[in-house]
């Protein structure tokens, strides 16, 4: 848990690795924020501004001399439809770790802040995607280590218990009225 110092951190574009460390076919690097396009357009061959949301693209990654550090699928998410509600891309290059730290340094040489672990949950939950139940279940079926903690995680992410709890609470509140009513009306 990380506790945001100041506002201004919330208006920065951020950037982190989105898959573990090690070495693997393919790494992701995820950048959210205003200038996530610009910044991320920075350091690709290709336009960003000119794709549609929700569109996969091949890019190669270059470095300012010119030189290509790895081909990537670029994957566009224009804001308000992504997962944090800002505009989102995401570079998944080949998974060794050595590119996708220079792919992540490249980013932050170009202004992208580092994210803290959970921010892009936290971001999420504070432009309305996720509510607070559906924002601690990511990390309930990240961990799951059985297929009914996985599925009971699943159906917190979806949003099942927050509904169950709105219904309770609709309840709750027709019952004290009803009360209220009749303290007042014998």
């Amino acid at each position: 848990m990380f506790f945001v110092n100041n506002n201004e951190e919330l208006y920065h574009t951020i950037a982190a690795v989105a898959t573990p460390s090690g070495e693997g076919a393919i790494g992701i690097v995820r950048v959210s924020g205003k200038e996530a396009l610009e910044k991320v357009g920075a350091i690709l061959s290709e336009n960003l501004f000119s794709y549609k949301s929700h569109t996969a693209h091949l890019g190669y990654v270059k470095e300012a001399d010119g030189h290509i550090v790895d081909q990537v699928l670029v994957l566009l998410m224009r804001a308000p439809s992504s997962f944090t509600g800002e505009d989102v891309v995401e570079l998944q290059c080949h998974g060794g770790e050595l590119i996708v730290k220079k792919i992540l340094q490249l980013l932050l040489d170009k202004g992208v802040r580092l994210a803290h672990p959970g921010e892009f949950s936290m971001r999420s939950f504070l432009n309305g995607k996720i509510d607070l139940a559906q924002a601690e279940a990511i990390q309930q079926v990240i961990g799951a280590r059985s297929e009914k903690a996985l599925k009971e995680a699943q159906l917190q992410l979806r949003g099942q218990l927050s509904i169950y709890i709105q219904a309770l609470q609709n309840q709750l509140v027709q019952k004290i009225a009803f009360l209220e009513a009749s303290l007042d009306f014998p």
